[in-house]
């Protein structure tokens, strides 16, 4: 499974941003996802993951209330490989390198080493 992100960029404090993650190689529902961050000089964290089939989801303290995660139409074909992660009121702090990861295991959790599948990352900067 190769994992695309895409949707970074710099954007205002307060702002909102849309991340996309696109998958292929693999049949893309029977992969739970998750996106994960990295900010300069600090360790990969957790903001949020979603099941297989889109029912239940799990959001980082940090971002929850701000933050949506979402998978795409499986009646598309533009779509039904894609999840999204939607950010509003977006904060400073909010800034790093945003990663899309996938595990063959329909878990949410928060644990990076449970994904076994990783894209390159998308740059989000916030500026105050």
């Amino acid at each position: 499974v190769q994992l695309q992100a895409s949707g970074g960029g710099l954007v205002q404090a307060g702002g909102s941003l849309r991340l996309s993650c696109a998958a292929s190689g693999g049949a893309w529902r029977t992969y739970a996802m998750a996106w994960f961050r990295q900010a300069p000089g600090q360790e990969r964290e957790f903001v949020a993951a979603i099941t297989r089939s889109g029912s239940t989801t799990n959001y980082a303290d940090s971002v929850r209330g701000r933050a949506t995660v979402s998978r795409g139409d499986a009646s598309r074909d533009d779509a039904r490989n894609s999840v999204y992660l939607q950010m509003n009121s977006l904060k400073a702090e909010d800034t790093a390198v945003y990663y899309c990861s996938a595990t063959n295991d329909n878990y949410v959790g928060s644990n990076s080493r449970s994904y076994e599948y990783w894209g390159q990352g998308t740059l989000v900067t916030v500026s105050s």
